[in-house]
């Protein structure tokens, strides 16, 4: 009956570590990211009264007299399903959908977290709100390039400094479309064989140069000097001035070493003289502190047809200076800031962890895990990559708790509560009754 007793009592024990495990997974339906917990249970060592026996010519064989001494905790498991998310609206918070965890430091600790409820601090780092552990990932260089080779570390941290991050960026392309009237065919420098259009680029320093391209003297057949490429029918030469204070200065043309002129099949398709990647090019001399810098014309969009003249620039790059006014975070966790001149520009990449054994993980409050001997070392890089999940700028993710198990299994720990309970009292009046023979 002592047995019985102690079989009893280990049963107690272990509902009461159950019944604690359930009480922390609904006291965090809410908490975001939760990941909930369950118990498993072991039976103790089975004490054996008498030994099997196989069978013989005279009898059968019998089978193990035994029984067992109770129960007891196997142990405790995550379970590290995908919660729902929830949409916030919130540039700063992030949600991942599938395998990962954020990386964020202290400075000298690296944990990890599903959470992804960050906010912007005083000083432009994204942060948990809660806990103030810094984002970590890779930050962009002046160019907005990312070395993700580079390895994290607690001070990887990734900034985003609105209203105080400056850019600009020099020009150094211009593509033109439109069209060259494939009527003004004959060699000379009048308004009808000439058309003009202006553009404004910008230096290092962001000053502005406007510049006037022209495009006159067409032929047909084109010049035979410079040689024209295979296919040519007809050409048009072109110059380049800047325009300061009213006084044009030449910054490149047609014949300057290395350019050529336009040239057309008979189709009125742009056929290049150049090299392949190359193209026609200016240069604008320094102004003030800015360099001297070279632009290159890509005329690969202008037509040659029977109709008025109507080249423009379709695109170049280029812009004046501006400050970092928003951002935005892609599936790849990639941070692109918009600059108040049009400028958008890579800030940096969020760096996330995958482990091969997530379960190994210890749990270390705040939402936070810490890796263990038993969770691998992390495997860091990109997300959306690897077998790494993707990221959901503006969600969160939510507890993966489910209410209707909780209570299901909340039902059966208190009845298996009682149970050994019973059992207990029931050992105990027996022991009593047996007392009483001695009377």
């Amino acid at each position: 009956m002592i047995q019985a007793m102690l079989a009893g009592v280990s049963s107690i024990e272990a509902q009461q570590t159950q019944m604690n495990v359930i009480g922390n997974n609904l006291a965090n339906i809410n908490t975001t990211a939760f990941k909930g917990s369950r118990v498993t249970f072991q039976d103790l060592i089975e004490q054996q009264i008498k030994g099997a026996q196989g069978p013989s010519a005279t009898s059968g064989g019998t089978n193990p007299e035994q029984y067992g001494l109770g129960v007891q905790i196997a142990g405790t498991s995550i379970n590290n399903a995908q919660g729902s998310l929830s949409a916030t609206n919130r540039p700063s918070d992030m949600a991942i959908q599938g395998n990962g965890y954020f990386m964020v430091g202290n400075g000298s600790v690296v944990s990890y977290s599903r959470d992804g409820s960050f906010d912007l601090d005083a000083n432009g780092n994204l942060v948990q709100g809660t806990t103030g552990q810094r984002l970590l990932g890779w930050s962009a260089n002046a160019t907005g390039q990312i070395n993700t080779t580079t390895p994290i570390g607690p001070t990887s941290t990734i900034s985003i400094p609105l209203g105080q991050l400056n850019a600009v960026q020099q020009t150094s392309s211009i593509t033109f479309g439109g069209n060259l009237d494939s009527d003004a065919t004959q060699v000379g420098t009048t308004a009808a064989t000439t058309w003009s259009m202006q553009s404004t680029v910008y230096d290092s320093l962001g000053g502005a140069h406007d510049i006037t391209v022209t495009f006159n003297n067409p032929q047909s057949p084109p010049a035979a000097a410079p040689v024209p490429p295979a296919g040519a029918n007809s050409s048009w030469d072109w110059s380049a001035t800047e325009n300061v204070n009213g006084v044009a200065t030449a910054i490149g043309n047609s014949g300057t070493a290395g350019n050529l002129p336009i040239y057309f099949d008979s189709a009125g398709n742009e056929i290049s003289g150049l090299a392949s990647g190359t193209f026609n090019q200016v240069t604008l001399p320094a102004s003030g502190s800015a360099p001297a810098f070279n632009i290159n014309l890509d005329y690969g969009k202008i037509g040659q047809l029977s109709a008025q003249s109507s080249v423009a620039a379709s695109n170049q790059n280029g812009f004046p200076p501006g400050s970092l006014q928003s951002y935005s975070i892609g599936n790849d966790g990639t941070i692109t800031g918009l600059f108040t001149n049009g400028l958008t520009r890579p800030l940096g990449q969020v760096a996330m962890a995958i482990f091969p054994n997530p379960d190994g993980l210890q749990q270390s409050g705040s939402d936070l895990y810490q890796r263990t001997n038993n969770s691998g070392i992390p495997v860091i890089g990109q997300p959306a990559s690897g077998g790494r999940g993707s990221i959901s700028a503006g969600y969160l993710e939510q507890s993966n708790v489910d209410i209707s198990t909780e209570f299901s299994t909340l039902i059966i720990t208190q009845r298996g509560f009682e149970a050994n309970t019973k059992v207990v009292t029931t050992v105990d009046q027996m022991l009593q009754q047996l007392m009483s023979m001695k009377q």
